[in-house]
C-alpha cells in the first residue's frame, strides 16, 4: 500500500541549498578582493589551491594556526550586528603565527549557523575578507555549514585557519632571550576576543546592562565597546621582523599577562612588567570596577590595553622605537627581562604595590 504523505526535503530538514549558493554568490567579490599572486584556481573547487613556485623553500617552514572568536559571539548575536566577527576571527589566528616570524600566506573559514540566511552570512564573510586583504593573506576557501536541530535559528560559530611561511633562520622561538633585554608593547583595540565569558557575567548578569546603554567613559554603547574588533598586526610587525630586530613575541589572549608571556621564555630568566607603563582604556577600568574583579585575575584573563609584546635585545631597542613610531605606530617600554625572580612573570606598578 502506497503511502500519500509528501516525501520530505532536504529543506524540510532545515538545510537550504539554494540559500547556500545565494550566500557563495554574495560573498564572491569580497573573497576575490583578498587573491594574491599565489592563489590558484577559483572559487568553488573541493580544495584551496595555493602555489608555492616563486618562494624558497630549501629552508621555509610552513606555520598554522586556528581559533575561533569564542563567546563574543553571543554579542553580536545579541546585536544583530555581524560586520566586525570576521576581523576577530582572522585575527586569533594570523597575530598567532606571526608571533613565530611567518608572513601569512591564506585563510580558511568555518561558519555554522542554525539557519543559513545568505546576507547575514555574507556579511560575516565579508569581514573576514577585510581583514585577510588587511593582513596580506589570500581567503583561500572555507565552509558554511546549516546544521538545523544543532543550532537554534539566529545562533552561529566562526572559526578560523591560518597558514604562513617563514625562514627557518628567522624562526622566532625566544630561546635567545637574555636578561638585559627591552619589553615592548603594541597597544590592543579593546577586549579582543578573549574573556567574554568573564565580560557577560558581569555586564549582563551582575550589573543587568543592556548592550545599548550608553557609557560616557567609552564615548559609545556598551555593545559597541565590547564589538570592537581584535586588532590586526601584521602591518605593524612584519617589517620589523624582516629587519632581524626580534627575540621574541607574545600574543595577549587567553591567560593574559601570566599565561602568555612565559610561552616564550628560556629557563632561567623572569620578565618584569610595569603596568604604569601604557595608557589604560576605559573598557578594562569598568569591567574591573563593575565586577569588583581582583587586579591579578584582571592581568591573567584579558590583555589590559597591550595586545602584541615584543621582545629585543636593548641594542636594538631604539631601532624597533624609530620603526614603528615612524610608520605612526604607538609603542611603549613595558618591562625588561632579569634573571630568574622564582616566577616567569613580575608585575610591578602601582596597581601592585598595595
Amino acid at each position: 500500500m502506497c503511502s500519500k504523505t509528501k516525501g520530505l526535503t532536504y529543506r524540510d530538514a532545515g538545510v537550504d541549498i539554494d540559500a547556500g549558493n545565494k550566500a557563495v554568490e554574495l560573498m564572491k567579490s569580497a573573497v576575490k578582493a583578498t587573491y594574491t599572486s599565489g592563489v590558484v584556481g577559483d572559487l568553488g573547487g573541493f580544495g584551496g589551491l595555493f602555489s608555492l613556485a616563486d618562494m624558497d623553500l630549501k629552508n621555509s617552514l610552513l606555520v598554522a594556526g586556528t581559533d575561533g572568536v569564542g563567546t563574543k559571539l553571543r554579542l553580536a548575536i545579541m546585536m544583530d550586528k555581524h560586520d566586525t566577527i570576521g576581523q576577530d576571527c582572522v585575527a586569533m589566528s594570523v597575530n598567532d603565527i606571526l608571533v613565530q616570524g611567518a608572513t601569512p600566506l591564506f585563510f580558511l573559514d568555518y561558519v555554522a549557523v542554525g539557519k543559513l540566511l545568505p546576507e547575514q552570512v555574507a556579511t560575516i564573510v565579508a569581514g573576514v575578507a577585510n581583514a585577510c586583504k588587511e593582513s596580506g593573506c589570500a581567503l583561500l576557501g572555507g565552509e558554511t555549514a546549516e546544521m538545523a536541530g544543532f543550532y537554534e535559528d539566529g545562533d552561529y560559530d566562526v572559526a578560523g585557519f591560518a597558514v604562513g611561511i617563514v625562514d627557518k633562520s628567522r624562526l622566532l622561538t625566544g630561546q635567545s632571550i637574555a636578561p638585559g633585554d627591552v619589553i615592548l608593547g603594541l597597544p590592543s583595540s579593546g577586549v579582543h576576543s578573549n574573556g567574554f565569558s568573564l565580560v557577560r557575567r558581569i555586564v549582563l548578569d551582575r550589573m543587568q546592562m543592556k548592550l545599548t546603554d550608553e557609557v560616557p567613559e567609552f564615548g559609545k554603547t556598551l555593545g559597541e565597546e565590547l564589538l570592537t574588533p581584535t586588532r590586526l598586526y601584521p602591518q605593524a610587525v612584519l617589517p620589523i621582523i624582516k629587519k632581524r630586530l626580534l627575540k621574541g613575541m607574545v600574543h595577549v589572549t587567553g591567560g593574559g599577562f601570566y599565561d602568555n608571556i612565559p610561552r616564550v621564555l628560556p629557563d632561567g630568566v623572569s620578565a618584569v612588567i610595569n603596568a604604569d607603563a601604557w595608557p589604560k582604556l576605559p573598557v578594562f577600568t569598568k569591567l574591573q570596577e563593575w565586577g569588583n574583579v581582583d587586579t591579578k585575575e584582571m592581568y591573567r584573563t584579558f590583555n589590559m590595553g597591550i595586545g602584541m609584546i615584543m621582545v629585543v635585545s636593548p641594542d636594538d631597542a631604539d631601532a624597533v622605537i624609530a620603526n614603528l613610531k615612524g610608520r605612526g605606530e604607538a609603542v611603549y617600554t613595558i618591562g625588561e627581562i632579569t634573571e630568574d625572580q622564582g616566577v616567569p612573570v613580575v608585575m610591578k606598578g602601582s596597581e601592585f604595590s598595595a
